[in-house]
């Protein structure tokens, strides 16, 4: 059988990710499953399947309160913020305490190189400071998270883009 690039029994992706391309149209792969399909593609998905299940874990964990906030955004913005707001702190912890136990905070959400995680958990981060610009002041290992990989080159490129800085959170305008 050949295997990933990750030391991993996993097929490779050429061996599993082809025949998933071709029957399923991209349009009808969900954000998260195109993500996770992608990254074990190109290295953003663990060096092993220790670490992808844990990847998988931090991830559900991302979208769990991505959802929240998407609850507060479309359904209850105005009269659900402020609880929302005294909520996140208790949200953002578990992320906080991960980050502390994988080399004190100074590496990433998982294992010693960047993920599909990774960049999800920021996004996340990223329009919680716009929500609330003071977020994640109480969590200085996020924050310091969300200052050190938005200083990677090519993510600081992107991120002070027109085509980032110019595009809305939220199809509703709120934020």
């Amino acid at each position: 059988m050949e295997t990933s690039p990750c030391t991993s029994p996993m097929p490779s992706c050429g061996t599993w990710a082809a025949p998933l391309a071709a029957a399923w149209p991209v349009s009808s792969v969900s954000g998260v499953g195109a993500c996770i399909l992608l990254s074990c593609c190109s290295g953003l998905y663990g060096k092993d399947q220790r670490e992808a299940a844990l990847l998988d874990v931090v991830n559900d964990g991302v979208e769990d309160l991505r959802c929240k906030y998407v609850m507060l955004i479309y359904t209850n913005y105005e009269a659900g913020k402020e609880e929302y707001l005294k909520a996140l702190p208790g949200y953002l912890k578990p992320f906080e305490t991960l980050l502390s136990q994988n080399e004190g905070g100074q590496a990433f959400i998982v294992g010693d190189q960047i993920s599909f995680a990774d960049y999800n958990l920021l996004d996340l981060l990223l329009i919680h400071q716009v929500l609330a610009p003071s977020c994640l002041d109480s969590l200085p290992l996020l924050s310091a998270y969300v200052a050190r990989l938005s200083a990677r080159p090519k993510l600081k490129a992107f991120l002070a883009s027109p085509e980032h800085v110019n595009r809305p959170i939220n199809g509703n305008g709120k934020q």
